[in-house]
C-alpha cells in the first residue's frame, strides 16, 4: 500500500485543482463560460509553450522515440476501429457508434497527461508526454474524425482535415520545437523566459477550467450511467492492460513504457467532449464520461503508476 500512497500523493494536487474548481463551480463563485475562455488560452498559450519549451531544451532522436511514435500510433487506430464491433455486439445507434470512434482512443493526453506524468515520473518522462501529446491529435483529426463523416454518410472534407491539422496549435509548436530541436537554433534568452511563464501557468489553469466544466453537468438518472460505467472501465483499465501487453516487450525505454500505458489510462478529455458537439454526437454520455472516468482516474492512475513501476 505504500507505493500506492506515494504515487497518489505525487498526483494529487492535480487533482485538488480539479476538485477546486468543482467546488467554486458548484457554490457559484464562478461560471461555465470560464471553461471556453480558460481553454482557449491553454490551447493557444500555455500548453504550446510548455512544449516548445520542452523540445527546444530535448535532444531529440527520431532513432530514440521511433518506437515510442510507431506503438502508439498502432494502438490508436486499434482502438479507433474497435468501434465497430463494439457497436455491434451492444447494438448501438449510428449516433454512438461515430462518437465511440472519438471515445475509445482519446482521453486526457494535453491538459492532464503532461502534469501528471512530469509528476509522476519526473522530468525525464516529459519529452515522451509532449511527442504523445502530438500523436495522439494527429490521428484524432484525420482517421477518426474521417470515419464520423464517412459513416455519418457526409462528404469527406479532406481539406477540412487538413486545415484542422496545419492550424492546430499543440501540432504546430511540437513542429517549430522538434525542428529547432534537431537544427540545433539558438533561442533568445529573454524570449525562453516570456515561454517559461506561460508554460509554468498552464497546468493549474486546464486543471481548473476541468473542475468548473465537472461541476456544470448534470448528474441524470442511474440508467443513464449504465454504459458510461462500462466505458469508463474499457479505457481506464482494459485498453490500457492491451498497450501494456503489447509494449512489454519494445525496445522503448522504462520511461518511454511507463510514459504510454499512463497516457492510455487517461480519463475523458475535454478535446473529445467539444468535438462530439461540433458533429452533433452523443455530448450527454461524452460529459458524463468526462466526469466519471476523471472521478475514477485520482483511483486508477496512482495503481497504474505502481503497476508498470
Amino acid at each position: 500500500m505504500i507505493p500506492f500512497f506515494l504515487a497518489f500523493s505525487s498526483i494529487s494536487p492535480l487533482f485538488l485543482i480539479i476538485l477546486l474548481g468543482f467546488v467554486l463551480m458548484r457554490m457559484e463563485v464562478v461560471r461555465a463560460g470560464w471553461v471556453d475562455i480558460l481553454n482557449k488560452y491553454a490551447l493557444w498559450i500555455g500548453l504550446p509553450s510548455l512544449i516548445f519549451v520542452a523540445l527546444v531544451r530535448l535532444d531529440f532522436r527520431f532513432s530514440e522515440y521511433g518506437t515510442l511514435i510507431i506503438l502508439n500510433s498502432a494502438y490508436l487506430v486499434c482502438c479507433i476501429f474497435l468501434a465497430f464491433p463494439l457497436s455491434i455486439i451492444f447494438k448501438t445507434t449510428l449516433k454512438t457508434r461515430r462518437t465511440l470512434f472519438l471515445l475509445l482512443g482519446f482521453g486526457n493526453i494535453s491538459y492532464l497527461g503532461i502534469p501528471l506524468l512530469s509528476s509522476a515520473l519526473g522530468p525525464d518522462a516529459i519529452g515522451p508526454a509532449i511527442l504523445l501529446s502530438a500523436v495522439y491529435p494527429f490521428w484524432m483529426f484525420t482517421l477518426a474524425i474521417g470515419l464520423i463523416e464517412i459513416t455519418g454518410h457526409e462528404n469527406l472534407h479532406i481539406l477540412i482535415i487538413i486545415r484542422r491539422l496545419v492550424t492546430n496549435p499543440l501540432l504546430i509548436a511540437v513542429f517549430i520545437g522538434i525542428l529547432v530541436s534537431w537544427l540545433k537554433i539558438p533561442v533568445h534568452n529573454s524570449l525562453m523566459k516570456t515561454f517559461d511563464l506561460f508554460s509554468q501557468s498552464v497546468t493549474a489553469v486546464v486543471l481548473f477550467s476541468l473542475g468548473i466544466f465537472l461541476g456544470a453537468q448534470q448528474l441524470g438518472s442511474r440508467k443513464e450511467w449504465l454504459p458510461v460505467i462500462g466505458l469508463s472501465g474499457l479505457i481506464l483499465i482494459l485498453l490500457p492492460a492491451s498497450l501494456y501487453l503489447a509494449a512489454k516487450g519494445s525496445s522503448m525505454s522504462a520511461v518511454q513504457f511507463r510514459a504510454s500505458v499512463l497516457d492510455a489510462a487517461m480519463p475523458m478529455g475535454l478535446t473529445a467532449y467539444a468535438m462530439t458537439e461540433q458533429y452533433e454526437l452523443n455530448a450527454l454520455m461524452t460529459g458524463r464520461l468526462v466526469i466519471l472516468s476523471t472521478a475514477l482516474s485520482a483511483i486508477i492512475l496512482p495503481i497504474w503508476i505502481v503497476f508498470t513501476a
